[in-house]
């Protein structure tokens, strides 16, 4: 077998993965218009595809291989580097804005712009995220500039001028990760290399209505048979794009259902609605004769459902009817349907057109018939990646390897880095997280480190994200190192050699203590200690009635005997001496000059013991104040020393062993610290901080 050729840089090779069929188309461009040399198409044997997404990776690929395989019998050449696009079934729109304000009036540079546009797409990017749930990555596919504002007034465009305060909103589309993923492992099962991507919506429009007619306010619709891909243009641009999730499959999908048939057979009556008799097998291995007309009455209310979405988005996007609709994809040819989309957009139904009019503008053939509008997307994959190269590469290489790239239209550093995975911090970095916490009633802020830059090369010299990339260009990008958040112990604070007392958040705490944001820090010239919860001493054990006295110990006649002490927990002892709090939470003990004498071993039942006599220390007169808003009497301290506001701890109601959030101290609405003296009639507060 004689070995083929491989491909050369001019020959540009298209693949159409979709959900009913594979299509693939081989060409160059010729004059500016790309000349199709070979045609092949294949249908999936099974549902291998679901709404334009690949479900079967290995079903897919082998057909791909095959449409592939028939195209090189064709061309006589080992085809290797494909062109393919992207379903947009959950394409996804966000605007962003960013500013920079410079220090003063200043010339505006390309790459002052480069970085404008990054940090909006960059915002775009976060209200992605903030819009979507767990960790689902997108890829950017491209973003245009929606307004520019030079000191607050608008611009057409900031290049060259002079200003101080820049701003820009950009509207970003981004596309699911699994798309992007899945159609690459598709491309590589089946040994291709991926040399450019964009997405079907874009590719259809670039083949149906090339860019000289988008001055009109023109839709196309292409409805394929699992999603229906809608794009707006108007004022000479692309203002959205939509997608209905209803398309060709609901329509074989009715078939299926009313006459008991499988797939395969309901996609073939969809193409003999015109016949005088349809004859097939149903799933019961019955052989079956109806009139053509009755197929086409079945499919009446799927294919007016499906006009209708189309409508409704259309609509919904465009905020009307446009002035012109173009069908394109498979379910384009389904009879009828052009004159139901007319009428539910209420349009005039010579408004209303198959796409493949304008296919000559762009594309030709010496072979083919291409006025076919299901050609719409391979065709436009092709002309997309054909006319817009300027180059005889087709590959842009980022970090030594081939990079993920849609193309559509001009292509910038910033969104090739999106588009191969790289996010808005890879790009700008992050500065580190400050650090701020209260100390003594003052607050001190620790800032972060600054983020180490990326470093950005375009073909070996520096660039700004703005730069535009072609074909054959290689990229070198290393991604910016966010900055270490500010981190500080209470040692870096108060120095290794403090020996006082410091409480975080009302906690004990030692020097090595690692501060976080918010923390509440007291400090005190000696040490602190929290008081104790109070501790029930154990109540004495009981003891053993004593015995009867003996006969010769009984009192005289006329002697009263002397009742028994009673015992704990009896009558006498339900309504003790109310003690001062704080000696009941902190017990003295006698001191031992003050002891009774050793207990004789046989003592006089009769005679009570002398009460032992014990030495209290003087104590200070009593303490009013007020605790949150209430009066609170504290007792006299031993020896008439001072009440702190640590000491009011037990009384504030707060657990401070298991803290959640920041206290409040206040001495006469000042802030303070736990070790503050307190006097006569200071109107305390520790409460809680408010969240």
């Amino acid at each position: 077998m004689t070995k083929r050729k491989p491909q050369d840089s001019g020959l540009i090779f298209a693949l159409d993965i979709g959900t009913r069929s594979i299509i693939g188309v081989a060409g160059r461009v010729v004059e500016e218009r790309f000349q199709v040399l070979a045609i092949e198409k294949e249908e999936h044997g099974k549902r291998a595809m679901l709404d334009g997404q690949i479900e079967d990776i290995t079903q897919v690929a082998k057909v791909a291989r095959r449409v592939t395989d028939r195209l090189e019998e064709k061309l006589d050449c080992t085809l290797e580097r494909v062109c393919v696009a992207a379903a947009g079934r959950a394409l996804r729109t966000e605007q962003g804005s960013y500013s920079i304000e410079f220090p003063e009036v200043s010339r505006i540079t390309n790459d002052a712009i480069g970085r404008l546009e990054s940090g909006a797409v960059a915002a775009a990017e976060a209200m992605l995220g903030q819009a979507q749930e767990g960790e689902r990555r997108f890829y950017l596919v491209g973003y245009t500039v929606a307004g520019y504002y030079l000191d607050r007034y608008p611009m057409s465009t900031l290049r060259g001028h002079n200003g101080q305060l820049l701003e820009a909103t950009v509207v970003a589309t981004f596309l699911p990760r699994e798309v992007v993923e899945s159609l690459y492992a598709v491309m590589e099962a089946s040994g291709l290399e991926v040399a450019s991507l964009t997405l079907e919506p874009i590719a259809a429009l670039n083949a149906a209505i090339p860019a000289d007619l988008r001055l009109l306010n023109l839709v196309l619709a292409d409805i394929g048979a699992g999603t229906s891909d809608i794009a707006v243009c108007r004022d000479g641009t692309v203002v959205g794009y939509t997608m209905a999730t209803i398309a060709g499959d609901e329509i074989t999908e009715e078939l299926m259902r009313r006459f008991l048939v499988p797939f395969a057979t309901a996609e073939r009556m969809k193409t003999q609605m015109d016949e005088k008799t349809v004859t097939y097998r149903d799933v019961l291995g019955l052989e079956q004769s109806i009139p053509g007309g009755l197929v086409r009455e079945t499919v009446q209310q799927p294919a007016r459902s499906l006009a209708r979405e189309i409508a409704q988005r259309v609509t919904a996007l465009n905020g009307g009817a446009p002035s012109a609709l173009f069908l394109a994809g498979g379910g384009s040819k389904l009879e009828g349907i052009r004159e139901m989309v007319a009428e539910a957009l209420d349009m005039d139904e010579n408004r209303v057109a198959l796409a493949g009019n304008n296919y000559e503008i762009t594309a030709f053939s010496d072979s083919y018939e291409l006025n076919d509008p299901e050609l719409a997307t391979p065709l436009g994959i092709a002309v997309s990646a054909g006319l817009g190269l300027i180059s005889d590469s087709y590959r842009i290489m980022l970090n030594g390897k081939p990079a993920k790239l849609f193309r559509s239209g001009a292509l910038t550093v910033l969104e090739l880095l999106m588009m191969n995975g790289y996010s808005s911090v890879d790009l700008l970095g992050r500065t580190g997280k400050n650090l701020s916490v209260m100390v003594d009633g003052q607050r001190m802020l620790f800032r972060g480190e600054p983020a180490v830059p990326c470093v950005l090369k375009l073909n070996g010299t520096e660039a700004a994200p703005s730069a535009v990339v072609y074909a054959g260009d290689s990229i070198e990008f290393t991604p910016a190192v966010s900055g270490v958040s500010a981190k500080r112990t209470l040692k870096d604070l108060l120095g290794a050699d403090f020996t006082g007392g410091v409480t975080v958040n009302g906690r004990l705490a030692d020097l090595d203590t690692l501060l976080n944001t918010g923390d509440q820090v007291v400090t005190s010239s000696r040490p602190i200690r929290l008081p104790r919860p109070a501790v029930t001493p154990p109540a004495p054990p009981p003891q053993p009635a004593p015995p009867p006295p003996k006969a010769a110990e009984q009192p005289p006649a006329g002697v009263k005997r002397p009742e028994p002490p009673p015992a704990a927990g009896g009558p006498a002892a339900e309504k003790p001496a109310e003690a001062p709090r704080a000696a009941a939470r902190v017990p003295v003990p006698a001191p031992a000059e003050a002891r009774p004498a050793a207990v004789p071993s046989r003592p006089n039942p009769w005679e009570k013991p002398a009460a032992p006599v014990v030495s209290q220390p003087p104590v200070g007169p009593s303490l009013q104040i007020v605790l949150n808003g209430k009066a609170l009497l504290l007792p006299g301290k031993p020896e008439g020393t001072p009440y702190y506001v640590m000491d009011l701890l037990e009384h504030s109601g707060i657990d401070f062993e298991h803290l959640d959030r920041g206290v409040e101290l206040q001495v006469n609405g000042q802030e303070c610290a736990f070790s503050q003296e307190l006097r006569a009639q200071d109107d305390v507060v520790i409460r809680y901080l408010e969240t």
